[in-house]
């Protein structure tokens, strides 16, 4: 049962902790964490490079390598449960919910 507190639009609070939508774009020169970005149809995502190829699940890999990092969570707490071969992508980062959306503002905010 997912309780939803909607973020400001890329992130929802659920049970389990934080879905974030993710725009990932593989095979990028310059891997990182963009911030949010506004998509033609209006959603809000966190917009993310890296420099693997989709192949093989490297890309999504290196997503969660590069959340991991940024958040300071263990690559254990992150997982993709939707759109694992598409662009667009769902991530769970689990955890207190409150406390893992208030991390990621705090990253947001440059802090």
């Amino acid at each position: 049962m997912a309780a939803s507190s909607p973020g400001p639009g890329a992130f929802r609070r659920v049970e389990r902790g934080l879905e974030v939508a993710v725009r990932l774009q593989p095979g990028a020169r310059r891997a990182g964490l963009e911030g949010l970005a506004e998509l033609a149809d209006g959603r809000v995502v966190l917009k993310a490079r890296v420099g693997e190829p989709p192949e093989g699940g490297k890309a999504n890999a290196a997503l969660v390598k590069m959340l991991a990092k940024a958040l300071k969570v263990p690559k254990g707490a992150i997982s993709i449960v939707a759109g694992r071969s598409q662009r667009l992508k769902t991530v769970l980062i689990e955890g207190d919910p409150p406390a893992v959306e208030a991390r990621l503002e705090r990253w947001l905010a440059g802090d």
